[in-house]
């Protein structure tokens, strides 16, 4: 994909670049002779990039004389109530969205993630219903069939007698059912299932709907938004430059410099172009679309939340997923210090068995059954019982510390990203009053407001960069808080 997106950037940049360029630098050239320029391509009629903004048809006025710009119908409509900036028109194959609706097609198409956020804690589940299995008896069983070819024991010949006294059957059928139930190992076991059931909630604090995925769709939406409004605001300054107009008896000075404005503005609005296309194509991967899919882009109305610090650095220590996991490493760590207490305990189990004999032992009964205990105990293993007791109390003790690292940690986060939001949020709110008094003065000049245009963009974009930044602070400040 970056090679397509090379590819096309590298393209569209540098052949709008050289149209646009060259017809700008003639334009402004020939204005500076004062003589009638080339027509100069309007920038309507420029190769657009996908939901790139559509500008109306601009007429080329003659430099001779400077006259005010006059338009008519649907054009002069378009210019002065910025249609163009605040809707765009619907072309065919060009598929309108809005951020909920790309934040759902992004979800689907990663249902991948999904699955293995599920799959871990299922496996963390399953470990521990395994290990709880041990509290309960084993039931075992034994079968065994043999043939032999020669007769199993020793043959007495007495008073021309021959006698045989079977140690084992030539056919013989042995079956054996037992069951055991441990008594001490009960208490390794406990421990053995508090280590799974920890390992199981940090796994759920874990997993959950990808939050990475959802918010890096987020920031690719709102950086198309500020790439259309910034592609906007240059071909409005294209615009504004191209419909300047000299008097004939100008030095030739300003018509140098014009020109040099000309050839910037046509520069930048190749890269502002190759910008959006490149935007384009990465929201359109994520979105499982082709790449070159065009989209119009909803913006989202403001979203502002009520959230105190004291209430965000509350849930924060309490159910953040890294405060979660250190407070269940703490049980891990208590767990295996029990673990090796244990070990100066005797293994103690109660054993049944039932067995059946069909001739395998002759002189043992058809059919018997028993009931006994089994104990066992390393007596002498050279202090490896003490010292592994040692080196489980230290880990305990570094649990413990690091849960109150860990929780410090996200207060000092939380306090930050705090603040980050509010700062992002009177930052948004300051450029969306900026827009409303752009709006208001635009309306109050009537057909002139075409002025304004490029001001409208530029503002409009630090807006979308401003609701980002609030955006991206609060899904920070929910994610410490374990909201997300």
């Amino acid at each position: 994909m970056t090679q397509y997106l090379k590819h096309s950037a590298i393209f569209g940049t540098w052949r709008d670049a050289i149209i646009l360029g060259g017809s700008l630098v003639c334009s402004g050239v020939l204005l500076a002779q004062n003589k009638t320029p080339f027509p100069v391509i309007p920038i309507s009629q420029l190769p657009s990039a996908p939901h790139a903004v559509q500008s109306p048809q601009f007429p080329t006025v003659s430099a001779a004389k400077a006259q005010p710009l006059i338009f008519d119908g649907g054009a002069a409509n378009a210019v002065s109530d910025h249609s163009w900036l605040k809707s765009y028109e619907i072309r065919p194959g060009v598929r309108r969205i809005s951020l909920e609706e790309a934040q759902d097609q992004a979800q689907a198409a990663s249902t991948p993630l999904v699955r293995l956020g599920q799959l871990s804690v299922e496996t963390a589940k399953q470990h521990r219903l395994g290990a709880q299995s041990d509290y309960f008896p084993k039931l075992g069983g034994t079968l065994s069939n043999f043939h032999f070819n020669k007769f199993m024991g020793e043959t007495l010949s007495v008073r021309n007698r021959t006698v045989g006294f079977p140690l084992a059957g030539k056919d013989q059928t042995f079956v054996a059912l037992t069951v055991t139930q441990p008594i001490t190992p009960l208490f390794k076991v406990k421990q053995a299932v508090n280590l799974a059931r920890a390992d199981e909630n940090i796994a759920r604090a874990k997993a959950g709907i990808p939050v990475e995925t959802a918010a890096n769709l987020e920031e690719n939406y709102y950086k198309l938004l500020v790439a259309q409004r910034q592609l906007a605001a240059a071909k409005a300054a294209a615009y504004n430059l191209q419909s300047l107009r000299l008097v004939a008896s100008s030095p030739a000075s300003p018509a140098e410099a014009s020109a040099e404005q000309l050839v910037d503005a046509g520069n930048r609005l190749a890269a502002e172009l190759a910008r959006v296309q490149e935007l384009s194509a990465v929201l359109n991967q994520q979105l499982g679309w082709p790449l070159e899919t065009e989209l119009e882009l909803i913006p989202p109305p403001p979203h502002y939340e009520e959230i105190s610090l004291q209430e965000a650095t509350d849930k924060a220590v309490a159910t953040n997923a890294e405060v979660v996991e250190a407070e269940q490493n703490v049980v891990k760590a208590r767990a295996a210090t029990t673990l090796a207490k244990l070990e100066y305990v005797p293994d103690v189990a109660v054993m049944g068995i039932y067995a059946y004999n069909d001739n395998a032992l002759p002189l043992l009964p058809r059919d018997f059954s028993g009931l006994g205990i089994m104990a066992s105990f390393n007596v002498f293993d050279f202090g490896k019982r003490e010292h592994t007791i040692k080196e489980r109390r230290s880990q305990l003790e570094m649990a413990q510390i690091a849960v109150q690292l860990t929780k410090a940690k996200a207060a000092a986060a939380v306090k930050s990203s705090y603040f980050e939001m509010q700062r992002a949020r009177q930052l948004s709110e300051l450029y969306r009053e900026f827009d409303s008094a752009i709006q208001l003065r635009r309306a109050s000049h009537g057909d002139d407001a075409s002025d304004f245009t490029a001001a409208w963009a530029k503002t409009e974009a630090a807006m979308f960069e401003a609701d980002l930044a609030y955006r991206q602070a609060l899904s920070k400040l929910k994610n410490l808080m374990g909201e997300q």
